[in-house]
């Protein structure tokens, strides 16, 4: 029985290739930039830039990792927990980097003037200008011109030679503005704005090379929470500006990640450094149908899966803030009749996460997000234990924005020591604790730290812990008070560690590394340590290599010159069926004939009954079918079609309106087969394959394509045409009958073009 078997009860996961199927092939491309057999499988190369991508990568496309990792352990270090207020602190001393491969610092901003900034133009801030005499651990290198948290971590990292240092942007309270030098939120629209011009973006990407390059940092992590177009996501305190821009967020955000992709890629020719570009990403299927097919998967080194905070006091429905599975019996989808609409599968876990991105990108190139914390409830009814049951807030109470005054009875007092407040100053009843608080309560332990957080010093009940083995759900459970606390101790950490390994995925995210825990014996409690950490790099570094292509089947060696846009979806709210128009454009010299077969590879996050309305007989293949109870399994379905009439002409195209129901990510492995010849394509930005042209072609129009062949102008996909507007397409001449943009000529008798024969 394989791990995964015996951790899932069967359904085994598999979303990893961990060797190449195939032996690359571009030896003129390696001689011609020896880096390029460094890039990995599936991302975007800059044009014209000779990235060094060898500084990072090796010749497999893997990240070199310090410590004896095979795969990533990225921890989160927050700024304010400075210990200023009488808080335990937790400083860069504090982190164990000898169990880690990255440290990412939460967080920077953007700035009234679109540059990143950590206010440190502001005196006493903590990035740059904090001390903390007599803290050991805690002692300034002098040599730098700063001070803060920024000097300590520059200090640990040159003591831990390959451990990667990256500060983070955005995050919940400030991607749609900035706390200022007063510690006053001003919400003046963060990335919500910023996107809005490609200028205000360079601005912001040649701040970001400024920043890197000033503090030694190794790249840059967007947390951009969220770029969906469902109303009301994100921070309550946006809506105002970010729901007044659902339908332009994403676009914004994938010319942002493409904008920095080649600002540090330039950079980094420059340097002769290679600069990371990450990014935290939701794993709700709710938040993801609001963002098309998530087609930054190109330009960023890899995604840290936010795959918590999946069930909390925003509604009433009590479940685990992190499964790892389906179980089928979810509470809030149950609710909702999710499993009936879409053949039992569950969308709040994190293999079904996983899944989403597989689709789209190598397993190696996914983080799985694991919380150092809870979330909880109170006065829960129903369930096991409180798990699955139900916890309304009582009546008279108010609800906080954004949840519809629909919230959930959240857990407070000493069992919510990590609380937020609200407006007027008051905690947030939502159960968070950090894991080694909430260990002190499983020992019917107060703490000495309670009073500093202004919590009650006394405990009711006893806190029982519980582990779930089918969704590795972790929460502890006090039958006195009826109260459930969720989040990721020993058993939850070890089982998705063990996941990890399995499946060929590339490591593991940590929100935050201050919820770690240790055991003070001389205090008679548990305080902040390692032990989790520690626990991931004992796993981690003992198991294989990640996976490091995008295929798990051999590839064609040879690719045309083909790319696939995806546009016009509509807004999240709306997007049943998700059903864009997606283009096939042919970018090469030769056409593409009628009667070629386009075959590509999507998700299994879907149900795998992918058609279209096109008419173009798209059928799908599945790779897998039903609930996901204890994982998906399959990486893919296979969808394939044929093109139609006229053919795929030198710089044409043709528009697919595919349909799905739930989510996936952009679609992976697109061939072309031509006369028997399968060819891979660029739009796959494949490792080692040789761009070429199609052998011979058919006789429909589509064999030659050359423009110029015909008088009238070659027809556009973005040109507005209007009734009597000609054109050719395909060695055809055709007139519009009506207004239209973006359908291609020849695709349909009832369409807006009227053949008027071959030129």
């Amino acid at each position: 029985m394989s791990l995964t078997t015996a951790l899932t009860g069967g359904a085994a996961t598999a979303l990893v290739q961990d060797t190449p199927p195939a032996a690359a092939t571009g030896q003129a491309v390696a001689a011609a930039d020896p880096d390029e057999a460094c890039r990995p499988d599936g991302m975007r190369p800059t044009p014209g830039v000779a990235t060094p991508y060898c500084d990072v990568y090796d010749t497999d496309g893997r990240e070199k990792l310090p410590h004896g990792l095979d795969r990533r352990v990225i921890g989160y270090f927050s700024s304010w927990r400075t210990g200023t207020d009488g808080q335990p602190a937790y400083l860069a001393g504090d982190i164990p980097w000898e169990s880690l491969s990255h440290v990412n610092y939460a967080f920077a901003h953007v700035g009234p003037d679109d540059r990143v900034s950590v206010n440190a133009d502001v005196p006493g801030n903590p990035a740059t200008d904090m001390t903390w005499p007599g803290v050991a651990g805690a002692e300034m290198d002098p040599g730098l011109p700063y001070t803060g948290h920024f000097n300590l971590l520059a200090k640990y990292r040159a003591a831990n030679p390959g451990v990667k240092v990256i500060p983070a942007v955005g995050g919940w309270a400030e991607t749609g503005g900035y706390f200022d030098g007063e510690g006053d939120r001003v919400a003046d629209g963060g990335f919500y704005t910023l996107t809005e011009s490609q200028d205000r973006m360079d601005t912001f990407a040649a701040s970001v090379v400024d920043f890197v390059r000033e503090y030694g940092f190794d790249g840059i992590d967007i947390d951009y929470e969220y770029p969906t177009s469902n109303a009301d996501a994100g921070n309550p305190d946006d809506f105002e500006i970010s729901n007044a821009r659902r339908g332009e967020l994403f676009a914004g955000y994938v010319a942002l990640m493409r904008t920095l992709r080649e600002h540090l890629d330039r950079a980094g020719a420059e340097d002769g450094e290679y600069y990371l570009l990450t990014t935290a990403t939701p794993s709700s299927g709710w938040l993801l149908r609001g963002m098309e097919v998530y087609q930054i998967t190109e330009y960023v080194d890899y995604v840290n899966l936010m795959t918590y905070d999946l069930h909390g006091a925003w509604n009433e429905y009590v479940g685990g803030n992190a499964a790892l599975f389906d179980d089928g019996k979810d509470p809030e989808l149950a609710a909702g009749n999710v499993y009936g609409a879409y053949d039992g599968i569950g969308y709040l876990n994190g293999d079904w996460a996983a899944h989403y991105f597989r689709g789209a990108m190598q397993a190696g190139r996914i983080n799985l997000g694991v919380p150092f914390y809870t979330r909880g409830f109170q006065d829960v009814t129903g369930g096991e234990a409180g798990m699955g049951g139900r916890a309304p807030a009582p009546a008279g109470s108010t609800c906080p924005a954004g949840t519809d005054g629909r919230c959930g009875n959240g857990a407070d007092g000493i069992d919510n020591l990590w609380y937020d407040t609200d407006p007027q100053g008051n905690a947030v009843p939502a159960g968070v604790n950090p894991i080694w608080h909430v260990k002190n309560l499983q020992d019917g332990v107060v703490g000495d730290y309670a009073e500093a957080y202004g919590v009650p010093t006394t405990i009711a009940g006893t806190y029982e812990p519980h582990f779930d083995p089918v969704t590795k759900n972790q929460w502890w459970w006090n039958a006195e008070t009826a109260t459930f606390l969720s989040g990721d101790a020993a058993e939850a950490v070890g089982a998705k560690a063990d996941y990890v390994a399995e499946t060929g995925l590339g490591g593991m995210m940590i929100w935050e590394l201050a919820g770690d825990y240790a055991y003070d014996e001389a205090a008679g409690q548990y305080t902040t340590g390692s032990t989790l950490v520690d626990l991931m790099h004992d796993k981690l570094s003992t198991t294989t290599p990640y996976g490091a292509t995008k295929a798990e089947h051999a590839m064609p060696t040879e690719a045309l010159d083909v790319d696939v846009d995806y546009t016009e979806f509509a807004l999240g709210d709306n997007n049943y069926p998700i059903a864009p128009k997606v283009v096939f454009r042919n970018d090469g010299a030769t056409g593409i004939p009628a009667g070629a077969t386009v075959s590509f590879q999507y998700s299994t996050t879907d149900t795998g009954e992918m058609s279209d309305w096109s008419g173009l007989g798209t059928t799908t293949t599945p790779g897998r079918s039903g609930p996901n109870v204890g994982g998906l399994g399959a990486s893919f379905h296979t969808a394939t079609f044929e093109v139609p009439a006229g053919g795929i002409p030198a710089g044409g195209s043709i528009t697919n309106q595919l349909k799905w129901a739930l989510p996936v990510a952009q679609f992976s492995n697109v061939t072309v087969t031509i006369d028997g010849t399968e060819y891979a394509t660029t739009y796959d930005h494949p490792r080692g394959a040789t761009v070429v042209e199609p052998g011979a072609g058919g006789d429909d129009g589509g064999s030659d394509g050359a423009p110029g062949a015909c008088d009238a102008p070659a027809w556009d996909a973005a040109t507005v045409y209007t009734g009597g507007d000609a054109v050719s397409y395909g060695e055809h001449e055709y007139t519009a009958k009506w207004w239209t943009q973006g359908d291609e000529p020849g695709g349909s008798a009832w369409g807006p073009w009227d053949d008027a024969g071959a030129c």
